[in-house]
């Protein structure tokens, strides 16, 4: 029974939920960047691209006589760039979300440091 309570423990903890949440949520919103890239941002920015060197998909491009495909190649790592900025513009977006709540929010006074609370009791004495 003791291995069973340490598991429970340990798999109930703060740190443990809230990373499978993380990833759960890290996974879907994987799927939805994913989408954005392959659906909508790379064929707007390739196709034309394609259409004027006269390719229809990009994995097309190899070198001739090899089995060497640049295309490939050159496609994800124009996919990678696409995410990336993408990921960008989503975080920016989020940041400036927060930013904005956070500007909302009453900004609270700082304590006062042990030195003003030690002259502030000076000064109370003294008025006494």
């Amino acid at each position: 029974m003791g291995m069973l309570q340490e598991f429970k423990n340990f798999a109930m903890r703060g740190n443990v939920i809230d990373l499978a949440v993380g990833v759960v949520i890290g996974s879907a919103f994987n799927n939805i960047i994913t989408s954005l890239v392959n659906d909508i941002i790379t064929p707007a920015v390739l196709t034309p691209a394609l259409q004027a060197a006269n390719l229809t998909n990009l994995t097309e491009l190899t070198i001739p006589g090899t089995a060497i495909k640049y295309g490939n190649f050159l496609s994800t790592c124009i996919s990678f760039i696409i995410v990336a900025f993408a990921l960008f513009m989503v975080i920016k977006g989020i940041n400036r979300l927060k930013k904005k709540e956070e500007e909302a929010a009453p900004a609270t006074p700082p304590a006062p440091t042990v030195t003003e609370t030690l002259l502030t009791e000076i000064r109370d004495v003294l008025k006494k």
